[in-house]
């Protein structure tokens, strides 16, 4: 129970932080990537703030030797960039520039409304089906 608790505390305070920053706000995020344009500016103090969070909880949490609610750290990995990162990154990238949603915000902002985050958010979750039948078929093609 304490690990959801702390979860759900920690994500409403990340939705909370989306929301008071205008990320869920596509026309924000594309004015903030029309650099060329009318840019706006505004979010680079946004994600200032999210660089200094970060480094200072890093800091923090590394310091200790398990996490508050867990046995252990769940680090990754893998430290290679391959074919299906620069694609995952690529049409990530992709998305976010034509609609000015990405995953995070498009979740928190299914609650401040719009149709158009619905049919983000339906298309977010086509290509998460696409993706697992393709990863599905490429496992049962290289085991065969």
């Amino acid at each position: 129970m304490k690990n959801f608790l702390g979860s759900f505390v920690i994500g409403l305070l990340f939705g909370l932080g989306l929301v008071v920053s205008m990320m869920v706000n596509p026309l924000k995020v594309l004015a903030f990537l029309d650099v060329a344009g009318a840019w706006d500016p505004s979010l680079l103090f946004v994600m200032g703030a999210a660089l200094a969070v970060t480094f200072i909880g890093y800091r923090l949490v590394f310091k200790r030797t398990a996490p508050l609610w867990g046995a252990g750290f769940s680090l990754p990995t893998r430290r290679d960039v391959d074919q299906r990162l620069l694609i995952g990154a690529s049409l990530f990238g992709i998305g976010w520039g034509l609609v000015g949603f990405c995953p995070g915000p498009a979740i928190t902002a299914l609650a401040v409304g719009g149709m158009e985050v619905v049919y983000f958010g339906l298309a977010m979750v086509f290509g998460m089906i696409v993706t697992r039948f393709i990863l599905q078929r490429q496992a049962q093609n290289a085991s065969a």
